[in-house]
């Protein structure tokens, strides 16, 4: 309603300058109380007794004149007034207006009223509403002492100046929608309904510290131009939700207590948030959030999920959290970035990653400015696992002291600048003699659960398992990450699977896994010291063998000399004829002299190259076979040791 609006009460008769007052009459006169004259408002004010309800909207106030009002409805054992219902709606107060020890049995209006200066309400305590909606105040809002029993009404008002609502209680829903200030101090107050201050602007600090929000409190596309302070506030049932607020200052929720979450979606916040000792029961978002000067955030203890999500990063910030879950899907880190977790499931999924930043484990509990541990109710694996970072550019991203075992990296780039820090651990293969123990990225686990089932981990719902030929290139850039790194023997690992992808990968020539194949059979690619011992023992024992039935002759040949004479010159000629393959009976063969003979042999020919021995036919092949294959496998059993050795 307008000042040229008629207003819904009847109106004052009185002109100034033309222009009719907007006062209510006052009983049966034609004038409102400011315009009666002295007569009839001395006797208006003598038929008032305590408890009588006051209705003078519209009315031009002073303070003078309010104490005359209310001077007749004070009780004259303890000077408080007693009024019933009040409506001072559309009032303008000339000057700073004060009511004092005031009992009003219902409730008190203001709607729409001006106020010259500032308005303080102290002792006043409201069987109904408190209402100054929409009103308009050119200095400060006090309230102290001050108990509602209805709501209160403050939406769309205009102070000038800070607000200061030391209400004891309010007995039910608190409206501050729109809501424009100075300084902001709701300390200690108690709401027991709905509290709102949705769309509210509060161009210097807003304090809420020991306050308690039996319903929640929403804060939704609030403004505060300082600092927030939220110490040791309650949110019980519908939690708190400051989505799409603008705070350009600190958030401070240092011992508060959350029952049912919060939500800070879409906010932009100029300062670091503290949770140093907070107490939160439910998830708490953050999912498109804008950290313009956030340094610090944490230490947050949280039993669901902490949901970063679309959140954007601008400055360099640490934040330490221990929860079930830490979602950072899309997030955009413009800066360095430290990421302290306890107990939480990362998901890096699609992050942009501008500068290093870190997700690390920590081993130990958070504490809070004095030194005291922070409880962490509700948080019993203390693994702190990524589950993801596909989609992430890795360039810049560490990983130091977190479980890997569930982690997705398929999609992701750059992973070969990947740095692993600490111990991060990766699955291994099922138990059993079948497989080989090593570690094993989690897009293995799932095809391989697809193709040979039990032991090996499934994929998760709505995960789609890759086959060898998109795994084997992720293999092969973390194992160059762990070799920049100087990692040689964890490298071996990840060579190892980028051996057994492209040894299974359809897509490979048949030539190429044959050759794989072999070269998985005899050493694990390089990497099994035993299994090349073993084939090397094999290979020796089977040449021996072959010595000492066919390859050493039945016995050395002794050389023939003949010669010929003329009488004058004799002339002779030695010959050394071919060894005779050995006859008999193969136990015959057998023996000590011919096996001490075949072992020096077989040594000879794998260590020095030549033996010197004369062979059979047979053995003298068998002989070039064991010098071109046992050396070879000598040296993959070498090559074996050394890479898992040579830093």
């Amino acid at each position: 309603m307008t000042g040229t609006d008629a207003p819904a009460w009847p109106q004052c008769g009185h002109l100034d300058a033309g222009e009719r007052c907007r006062g209510r009459r006052v009983g049966s006169h034609t004038a409102c109380l400011a315009h009666l004259d002295g007569a009839e408002r001395a006797a208006h004010l003598a038929s008032l007794t305590p408890g009588a309800d006051l209705d003078h909207r519209g009315t031009p106030f002073t303070q003078s004149l309010l104490d005359e009002l209310l001077a007749p409805l004070r009780e004259p054992g303890s000077g408080r007034a007693r009024v019933g219902e009040a409506s001072f709606d559309e009032v303008r107060f000339t000057g700073d207006a004060e009511l004092e020890e005031i009992d009003f049995g219902g409730f008190c209006s203001f709607s729409s009223a001006v106020f010259g200066g500032g308005l303080y309400v102290r002792e006043v305590r409201t069987g109904g509403d408190f209402r100054l909606a929409a009103a308009r105040v050119a200095g400060d809002v006090w309230l102290d002492d001050t108990d509602v029993d209805g709501d209160a009404w403050f939406y769309e008002a205009r102070i000038e100046g800070a607000l200061r609502f030391c209400v004891r209680e309010v007995g039910h829903s608190a409206m501050f929608e729109g809501m424009t200030c100075g300084d902001a101090y709701f300390s200690g107050v108690r709401m027991c309904g709905v509290a709102s201050f949705d769309g509210a602007v509060i161009d210097g600090e807003a304090s809420f510290d020991g306050a308690v929000f039996e319903e929640g409190a929403g804060f939704e596309k609030v403004r505060i131009a300082g600092r927030a302070c939220f110490d040791g506030t309650h949110f019980h049932r519908n939690g708190a939700r400051f989505d799409g607020a603008d705070i350009d200052g600190d958030m401070l929720f240092a011992e508060a207590h959350f029952a049912a979450g919060a939500t800070f979606d879409g906010a932009t916040i100029g300062g670091d948030l503290s949770f140093s000792g907070a107490r939160l029961e439910a998830d708490v978002g953050f999912r498109r959030a804008v950290f313009r000067r956030t340094a610090r955030i944490g230490p947050l203890v949280c039993p669901g999920t902490v949901d970063f999500s679309h959140a954007v990063f601008g400055t360099a910030v640490t934040l330490e959290a221990a929860a079930r879950e830490v979602r950072c899907r899309q997030t955009r880190w413009a800066s360095t970035a430290a990421l302290r977790m306890r107990y939480a499931e990362v998901d890096l999924s699609d992050a942009v990653v501008e500068f290093p930043v870190t997700v690390a484990g920590r081993p130990r509990p958070f504490v809070s400015p004095e030194g005291e541990v922070i409880a962490e109710p509700g948080l019993t694996d203390e693994r702190v696992r990524v589950t993801s970072v596909k989609g992430v550019d890795a360039a810049h991203l560490v990983l130091a002291d977190v479980d890997l075992t569930g982690c997705l990296f398929v999609e992701a780039v750059h992973l070969d600048q990947l740095r692993l820090e600490g111990r991060c651990l990766l699955a291994p293969p099922p138990a059993g003699p079948r497989w080989m123990r090593r570690r094993t990225l989690a897009e293995e686990q799932h095809w391989r659960a697809t193709r040979y089932g039990g032991g090996w981990t499934p994929a998760p719902p709505g995960v789609q398992p890759h086959g060898p030929g998109v795994l084997a290139p992720v293999y092969r850039q973390l194992r160059k990450a762990l070799e920049d790194g100087r990692n040689e023997p964890g490298a071996a690992d990840f060579y190892y699977g980028e051996m057994e992808m492209r040894r299974h990968d359809d897509a490979a020539s048949r030539g190429e896994r044959t050759l794989l194949r072999l070269y998985w059979a005899l050493s694990g690619y390089g990497l099994r010291a035993v299994r090349a011992l073993a084939w090397l023992v094999l290979a020796m024992t089977a040449t021996v063998l072959v010595m000492m039935l066919w390859g050493l002759p039945q016995a050395d040949p002794d050389p023939v000399s003949a010669g010929t004479t003329d009488g004058r010159r004799i002339t002779l000629t030695t010959r050394k004829p071919e060894p005779a393959n050995p006859k008999g009976p193969y136990t015959k063969r057998l023996s000590t002299a011919r096996f001490e003979k075949s072992v020096r042999v077989v040594a000879n020919s794998v260590i020095f190259r030549a033996s010197g021995q004369d062979l059979t036919t047979i053995g003298t092949y068998v002989e070039m076979t064991a010098r071109l294959v046992e050396p070879a496998l000598l040296g993959l059993a070498v090559l074996a040791v050394r890479n898992r050795v040579k830093r």
